[in-house]
């Protein structure tokens, strides 16, 4: 339960005020406590809120849910595709496509993040989420992270959505906006040695994904690029911490996507029922 009482610091300066102030004395923010929510939220962030387990364990569960709503399908797709959740799960999970976004199903863009196609699929993206994921919650800070890498996968999708209009799944785009995080960071921070770094594997990932059938090179073109503006419009951690405003997008991205998964699953049954 939120509280009146109490101190915390300002979202927008930083300084430490009282929660029930109705105006920071510093800077002058309206309502900084928000009636009391303010340091929960804070608190969530500060030390609650792993955006890289919750990113994982989210694909995770979501996979494990389309194997289990068509069971089927699971060993029908060889030794490449095993473990391959049928279209109908998918569906009903949140796989967006150029139809279902004409139909207003916009959520599908953001539920689809978290799905996956294979066990090869959603290892692969997890593990690139493992590796540079900590980088870029340390450079960013978690909310803006999360924001990132679900503002990138958006971005991806719509852009797939959009030109091919097939349907289309995985966190690959918000895989490469948080590629194109780290290369704005150290572009912004004058570390040479990190862009040098990344390039190379950008480049390689686009080239096997020009090269490979079934992948979606819009997406990660989009995601890319999505990612790029994004970090570009960002602070960094150690510049300024994250404000709250960052922090309720965090938590709207994290609301949505759940919202999503269920009407998804709401109205394909409704469909599949009329």
């Amino acid at each position: 339960m939120s509280s009146n009482r109490g101190s915390m610091l300002c979202p927008s300066c930083g300084k430490l005020i009282s929660v029930g102030e109705e105006r920071c004395p510093f800077c002058g923010a309206w309502r900084p406590g928000m009636y009391g929510a303010t340091p929960l939220i804070q608190r969530f962030f500060g030390r609650q809120f792993d955006v890289i387990r919750l990113i994982m364990v989210g694909c995770v569960v979501l996979f494990i849910a389309s194997l289990a709503l068509e069971p089927g399908a699971i060993f029908s797709g060889g030794l490449f595709n095993m473990l391959s959740p049928g279209q109908s799960a998918l569906y009903a999970l949140g796989m967006t496509s150029g139809p279902l976004l004409r139909h207003g199903w916009w959520w599908t863009l953001l539920t689809a993040i978290f799905l996956h196609g294979s066990l090869l699929h959603i290892f692969f993206n997890l593990l690139v989420v493992y590796q540079l994921g900590p980088a870029v919650n340390s450079v960013y800070g978690p909310a803006r992270a999360f924001v990132l890498f679900m503002v990138a996968g958006v971005v991806g999708f719509a852009l797939s959505d959009l030109v091919s209009g097939a349907p289309t799944i995985g966190a690959s785009g918000s895989v490469f906006g948080l590629f194109a995080a780290l290369i704005v960071y150290g572009r912004r921070a004058g570390n040479s040695a990190l862009t040098l770094q990344l390039w190379p594997w950008v480049i390689l990932n686009f080239v096997i994904g020009f090269r490979m059938a079934g992948v979606n090179v819009w997406a990660h073109l989009g995601g890319f690029a999505g990612g790029w503006v994004v970090a570009e419009a960002m602070r960094f951690h150690e510049d300024k911490r994250e404000g709250l405003g960052m922090q309720l997008a965090a938590i709207g991205f994290l609301l949505a996507t759940a919202a999503g998964v269920v009407l998804s699953f709401v109205k394909s049954v409704a469909i599949i029922g009329g």
